[in-house]
């Protein structure tokens, strides 16, 4: 079994032994290859479509993995239990929906577990949020899948644990130190996005704190990112 390269990112970072929880599977692709190459023993595969659970299903049933995973129809975290696995995966979903998600389960802020993201949009608001909860993110990553940029990153509640963050830091995350050309692109798009809008509120005379703040930001992006080709 082959994944794309955004879920082998994903892949990646399980840790092997790791019983995973795929928030929003589709098709199961992800925890199906966690077992089929060994690295995980077990699964829990949740969507809140019937249509591509049954995909799932059928995927598990051609693998010959249908009795290591386990198929539930959930919304987010709903039907998913503390006790089901070590790593919590959400992928393929927005930022937003991801920190609504998290904030319907009170039982996240556990140090034994670890929880894995890929935000398609808004990974700011995702990560600011882990922050303000005590979590540290400990492994970050990014990719190109099909010519676009796709971040990944892994954390793991520690309320214990000191750093002094930027106000940057929930736009780059580690990714200056990820070094790779997905990597740039990402934190190019995230200098161009914010410096655009920086420069239609300050224009329109609007939200002058909110101008002031991306100010500060951009010097900190600034210096990781490449000219992007436009053919």
């Amino acid at each position: 079994m082959r994944l794309s390269p955004r879920l082998k990112m994903l892949a990646d970072m399980v840790d092997d032994g790791a019983v995973v929880a795929d928030v929003g599977t589709d098709h199961a692709y992800l925890p199906l290859y966690l077992l089929s190459t060994g690295k995980c023993p077990s699964a829990v595969a949740s969507d809140l479509r019937e249509g591509p659970l049954m995909n799932a299903v059928a995927n598990a049933a051609a693998s010959g993995l249908t009795d290591r995973i386990t198929m539930r129809i959930s919304d987010g975290l709903d039907a998913v239990m503390p006790d089901d696995a070590d790593c919590f995966i959400f992928a393929g979903m927005g930022g937003n929906l991801i920190v609504d998600i998290l904030s319907k389960a009170d039982w996240i802020c556990d140090g034994t577990k670890s929880f894995i993201f890929q935000p398609m949009t808004h990974a700011e608001t995702v990560r600011a949020y882990l922050l303000s909860l005590g979590f540290r993110i400990v492994k970050e990553n990014a990719c190109f899948d099909e010519c676009k940029p796709y971040i990944a990153f892994k954390a793991v509640y520690d309320p214990t644990y000191k750093r002094k963050y930027k106000k940057s830091y929930v736009w780059m995350g580690d990714l200056d130190k990820v070094g790779n050309d997905a990597a740039a692109y990402y934190l190019t798009k995230q200098y161009t996005y914010l410096k655009k809008r920086a420069d239609a509120l300050e224009f329109a005379k609007l939200l002058p704190d909110e101008v002031r703040a991306i100010r500060e930001i951009l010097p900190d992006i600034e210096p990781h990112i490449r000219k992007i080709r436009k053919d």
